[in-house]
């Protein structure tokens, strides 16, 4: 009973912390807005409602796909260290993006994500089809192969970017960044919500997934639906997430992992506290790019890059320990 206490008041806690990076990330920033300025001024009113809740929302609807699709991924994958940028999703819908903008420069954003999910979905499954015709003893090995099948194709993307003189429109995508978004660019991401929705609603098909599908299928779940279903709603959540925001890095990877140290494996119990904390860090990494080098910005993909890569070592280490032992 203790031990349920305390995870209780751990995850409560990390709750209260998100709601409070929240409201941080609604009055920090270069134009100085307070609560008696929203009351009095109406140039700071409008500038809030331009700026900095549209920010915002999207930091929320942004760790919260991408925290998401790294539950999916690991459930479908039955690997601890696999999400949509270890699986190479990101980088297929890096690709998807550009070859709209080769294909059709003047391609509104919907279309653009449209294609990029198709070529999240696409290359997400040859890696789900790679994955099946190989032998993985170690879990190590399926993070490896996700990233050097990414690593393939984000050189293609880079190439194709430098040869028809698109490095530059490529970078708002490999950014991962924030500060451009204002109200009319992030209704897009709304999706999202819509998908960790459907995530939820189909949390115990995903969790007997996790079983592997000799035992899933013996229990009576279409194994190989589930994982098209699940790779579907993870392409959708990285093609638009791309588009609108950009790469976002190891969100997937940390946040579900930690939570599943607390939790366990139940996808329908972890799933809320998932989003939780993948908002607070999303929240955190960006809070922190915007004060640390004021009035200048570090997109929050790079705090997180940095994050994330620590973390994943430690994850390494910890499972290696745990095989040892």
């Amino acid at each position: 009973m203790p031990s349920r206490m305390h995870r209780r008041t751990t995850l409560l806690g990390s709750a209260v912390v998100t709601a409070a990076l929240v409201v941080a990330s609604l009055l920090i920033g270069e134009f100085d807005i307070s609560l008696g300025t929203l009351l009095t001024d109406p140039v700071a009113r409008e500038m809030f409602l331009i700026s900095r809740v549209p920010r915002t929302l999207s930091l929320i609807f942004a760790g919260v796909a991408m925290a998401v699709s790294g539950v999916v991924m690991q459930m479908i994958t039955q690997n601890k260290f696999v999400e949509p940028t270890t699986a190479g999703t990101s980088q297929w819908a890096g690709l998807g993006i550009l070859a709209a903008l080769l294909l059709a420069p003047n391609l509104g954003p919907m279309p653009k994500m449209l294609i990029a999910t198709a070529f999240a979905f696409v290359g997400t499954m040859l890696f789900v089809g790679v994955l099946r015709r190989i032998s993985l003893e170690q879990q190590l090995v399926v993070p490896l192969v996700g990233i050097m099948l990414g690593a393939v194709v984000g050189a293609i993307t880079t190439f194709l970017a430098g040869t028809f003189d698109l490095l530059q429109s490529m970078s708002a995508w490999r950014s991962g960044g924030f500060s451009g978004i204002v109200r009319g660019f992030y209704e897009p991401l709304w999706a999202v919500v819509v998908i960790a929705v459907l995530v939820y609603a189909l949390a115990h098909r995903f969790t007997v997934a996790g079983l592997g599908k000799d035992l899933a299928t013996t229990v009576g779940l279409n194994y190989d639906a589930t994982v098209v279903l699940g790779v579907a709603m993870v392409a959708v959540c990285t093609g638009v997430t791309s588009v609108v925001v950009g790469f976002i890095p190891f969100l997937g990877l940390i946040v579900p992992n930690i939570v599943s140290m607390v939790l366990g494996d139940d996808v329908r119990r972890n799933l809320p506290w998932v989003a939780v904390l993948g908002v607070g860090l999303l929240l955190a990494c960006d809070l922190i790019g915007r004060t640390v080098v004021a009035p200048m910005e570090i997109p929050a993909s790079v705090i997180l890059g940095a994050v994330g890569a620590a973390v994943f070592v430690l994850l390494v280490v910890r499972q290696r320990r745990h095989v040892l032992a």
